[in-house]
């Protein structure tokens, strides 16, 4: 395997490997033996779960999650200045992308070491190519603040910018705050601004819908409490 920083994608839920990756992603995953990893544990199941012979005791494992020392990044990429590859794995979807990872990346970009992105699912994309709010121009917000008061002056903020630049704004929340921010959502912006929900992409309990604020109001919404969801508006 030709050594480069290989920006590996998983799976966003209990979906098989082989419905959403490609099986190139298998032989290179078969070819490294040195990874950087947003939780060991997790990423040692998604490698059994893309081979069951993949030598998991002959790897090593660096993390780059919540609590990981950033000043010990570099030497994570001691392996790859020797002419190893090396993958980066986070907890699902693609790394670097609202996931751990872009600082590792960061570090090779500035060194000149080759990167290599694979081809996976991403929620966000996927998420805007299914909405129909358009794809021409679109921005990702991450997590709005938890503050009832806060949140409606950025959604306000979003809203406005959706409808003066014709821009689709993407923000998340954690699963068990999905419904409160429904509600927020149905509370704060205009009758006629499109809203989508896509949560679950890719799994079983893929829920996918687009409807004015007005069309969303009084409509029962599945229980999204356990469940990853993007929220999606413009006008």
């Amino acid at each position: 395997m030709p050594a480069a920083l290989y920006l590996i994608p998983v799976t966003l839920g209990e979906t098989p490997v082989g419905q959403v990756l490609p099986s190139y992603n298998r032989e290179v995953i078969m070819g490294i033996r040195h990874f950087i990893v947003e939780n060991i544990r997790t990423a040692r199941r998604f490698l059994r779960q893309t081979d069951r012979e993949f030598p998991i005791d002959d790897s090593t494992f660096f993390e780059m999650g919540k609590h990981a020392d950033e000043r010990l990044f570099s030497q994570y990429l001691q392996p790859l200045r020797e002419g190893k590859p090396v993958g980066v794995i986070s907890e699902a979807g693609c790394p670097a992308v609202a996931d751990p990872g872009a600082d590792i990346v960061g570090i090779a970009q500035s060194e000149g070491l080759r990167v290599v992105p694979l081809v996976g699912p991403n929620s966000m994309i996927m998420a805007v190519m299914s909405s129909g709010l358009g794809g021409q121009s679109f921005a990702f917000n991450g997590y709005l603040p938890v503050d009832p008061s806060d949140r409606a002056k950025k959604l306000k903020m979003l809203e406005s910018r959706a409808w003066t630049e014709g821009q689709t704004q993407l923000f998340i929340e954690t699963p068990y705050r999905n419904h409160k921010m429904f509600q927020s959502l149905l509370a704060a912006l205009r009758p006629q601004t499109r809203l989508c929900i896509a949560a679950g992409i890719t799994t079983p309990d893929e829920y996918i819908r687009t409807l004015r604020i007005s069309e969303w109001r009084g409509k029962e919404l599945s229980d999204l409490s356990k469940v990853p969801a993007i929220f999606l508006i413009n006008k």
